[in-house]
């Protein structure tokens, strides 16, 4: 006989205890208490993965997903969404953000799929995640005029913005079985450097905005409040932390995986900090979260279980939803077929290792750009590892390939900076290795290496520039370096604020999708390597 951890909520205590099925369950809760047993089901980065993906995140071939070996897709996702509601009475499906960006889907049309697959699948509510702002405010009105359920987001004021003034809230109210169920939104502080909302919104600090709205919906009879936070796993633990009144966090942003059965986990599912059962589901559609809580007829939480759910290929595809993807498809397949060369082996581009260190994936993308500015004397490269989306496997690519490695449709930017200026884009790249952020650097024609065990903008212990020769030198601090980076980096994207003072720049290269093709065709068999351009002091 299995068992099953059970986290009881007693006021000022938080026990936890395992105990098996046979001996204590929710339903023996719910036959003595007047309670409401809710299941949340949600999502978080999605990133518009409609079809299938491989087991590396990337595109999934009709062949391997007919043989089972993909995970995903929106297909398979309704098919799991309705398993679930058919095995609960009270459901809610919620999204953590970040639907928009990350395939051909997303370029061509823009947040439209996602409204109609959401729909489709009968989404309750979802925050705003940075990359719902990559291509304006605009976009995301477009969104929200295209779905039926809320978007949310408490921790920034859009009157000054007329396209989401009185048309973006910052919480709502849904009812189920007579329980009123307040849900909150919350997108990443840092949105204004990683994202393009503009000028027009501004954002405040998220515990004191979740605050302020749990205590408006509390005055408001609301007994039951679930926070979507697009901020991270370990901001959710601070929020957690530091408020009063939040039953659950539906989580997103750093793609975290808990679980309670699995080794690879960051932590449990729930994840209990002063009493709230935080949750999140990794990214992609390759997890489906299914949280089970109990709650009592003030709204206290009696018992929070559950388990993220695998969408692998034990999970039918909704014949509906594949057709109406294939017609979506039809404009873009061919631009996704188009072969543009060969790689000999393959190319890790997984946010876990290159946010943290030089990866092969990054290596290859920062070569390709210097090789683009060389002539024109842009001999140093640095990309931010945010703006690597996905692996590469070794064999025959295609254009769709590239431009799913590379979504975001930034151009490559050339400019000058000093010595100093170098230093400083360095040491902001290092400064948040510890939360995998996304603007940890990978670079070309130059090496570094850095402290994190240093204070943040203390890290850096050398910088050498590549010459001419091949031969490295200590940088000048009082020199001037010809750069190659993208328009996002260079407009102060990702902290590179440093960047926004350099001269001589020009925003308006080629798209570095089209960049690395180029570098592609131009190295039949490319083989992906690192050298040590950036080493961690241990």
């Amino acid at each position: 006989m299995h068992s099953i951890g059970l986290q009881k909520i007693i006021p000022g205590v938080l026990l936890s205890f395992v105990v098996t099925l046979g001996f204590f369950s929710q339903s023996s809760i719910a036959a003595s208490h007047k309670v409401l047993n809710l299941t949340i089901l949600h999502t978080n980065d999605f990133h518009a993965r409609f079809r299938p993906i491989s087991k590396y995140d990337n595109n999934c071939s009709a062949e391997s997903n007919a043989e089972g070996k993909c995970f995903g897709g929106s297909a398979r996702l309704i098919t799991a969404i309705e398993d679930a509601r058919s095995r609960h009475e009270n459901t809610v499906l919620l999204d953590g953000g970040d639907q928009f960006q990350g395939t051909l889907f997303y370029n061509l049309y823009k947040g439209k799929v996602a409204a109609e697959m959401m729909n489709k699948l009968g989404y309750d509510g979802m925050t705003v995640g940075n990359h719902e702002f990559d291509d304006g405010p605009e976009t995301l009105r477009a969104f929200m005029d295209a779905v039926n359920f809320p978007v949310l987001m408490a921790n920034a004021n859009v009157d000054m913005e007329p396209e989401l003034k009185g048309k973006l809230k910052k919480s709502t109210v849904i009812e189920r079985s007579g329980h009123k169920i307040g849900l909150i939104g919350l997108v990443t502080e840092d949105v204004v450097d990683i994202s393009s909302p503009g000028d027009n919104i501004i954002f405040t600090d998220a515990i004191t905005a979740a605050q302020a709205e749990v205590d408006s919906l509390t005055a408001a009879g609301v007994g039951i409040i679930i926070l979507m936070s697009h901020s991270s796993y370990e901001i959710d633990k601070e929020i957690a932390a530091n408020t009063t009144g939040i039953d659950v966090i539906v989580g997103g942003h750093d793609n975290a995986y808990l679980s309670n059965i699995s080794d690879r986990a960051k932590g449990p599912y729930p994840t209990v900090v002063n009493g709230t059962q935080i949750v999140q589901a990794y990214a992609y559609g390759k997890y489906l979260g299914e949280l089970s809580v109990v709650f009592d007829d003030e709204g206290e939480v009696i018992s929070a279980t559950g388990e993220p759910i695998t969408i692998d290929g034990s999970v039918n595809e909704n014949s509906q939803i594949v057709a109406r993807l294939d017609e979506l498809e039809k404009p873009i397949t061919d631009l996704k077929e188009t072969l543009v060369g060969n790689v000999s082996s393959s190319l890790n581009g997984d946010r876990a290792v290159c946010r943290v260190q030089e990866c092969d994936m990054g290596n290859m993308i920062t070569d390709a750009m210097r090789a683009a500015g060389m002539e024109k004397g842009y001999s140093i490269a640095l990309a931010n590892s945010g703006g690597i989306r996905a692996s590469l496997d070794a064999g025959q690519v295609t254009l769709g390939e590239i431009m799913t490695i590379l979504p975001f449709q930034n151009t490559m930017s050339t400019f000058k900076v000093t010595g100093k200026q170098l230093l400083a884009a360095i040491e902001n790249g290092v400064s948040q290795v510890e939360d995998g952020s996304g603007r940890f650097p990978q670079v070309s024609g130059m090496r570094f290496s850095f402290d994190a065990s240093k204070p943040a903008n203390e890290r850096v212990t050398s910088i050498e520039i590549q010459e001419s020769n091949g031969s490295f030198s200590a940088l000048n601090l009082y020199g001037t370096y010809g750069m190659v980076s993208n328009n996002f980096i260079r407009a102060g994207g990702d902290g590179y604020k440093m960047f926004r003072s350099a001269t001589d720049i020009y925003d308006f290269g080629p798209d570095l999708a089209d960049v690395v093709v180029d570098y592609i065709k131009a190295n039949p068999g490319y083989s992906g390597f690192t050298d040590n351009r950036i080493t961690q002091i241990k």
